[in-house]
């Protein structure tokens, strides 16, 4: 399954900034980062769960806004990249 996942934390205070480091950190964890808030990810099913769970109990639901984006599957595959945009490692190959 790929994911698109965006997200926008409200970082006026410190609880904020901390909210964003964690939704940050978690979204590295599984996958990668092409913009400050925006994170390719192929994952199953179970993974996705996790991660939204995860991502929940992380931000403040009256605050901060996370979308996740189910697209089809090769969608990754077929972006297209303008300026210094990089080639994310889940496109590459599988070295085992």
């Amino acid at each position: 399954m790929e994911l698109l996942i965006t997200y926008d934390v409200a970082t006026t205070d410190s609880a904020g900034e901390r909210r964003l480091r964690r939704v940050a950190k978690t979204c590295e964890g599984i996958g990668y980062r092409v913009q400050k808030s925006v994170f390719e990810v192929v994952c199953d099913p179970v993974q996705r769960i996790r991660l939204e769970a995860a991502l929940r109990d992380i931000i403040d639901e009256s605050r901060d806004s996370v979308r996740v984006y189910r697209l089809d599957r090769g969608t990754l595959a077929s972006a297209r990249h303008l300026g210094a945009a990089t080639m994310p490692a889940h496109l590459g190959p599988l070295i085992i």
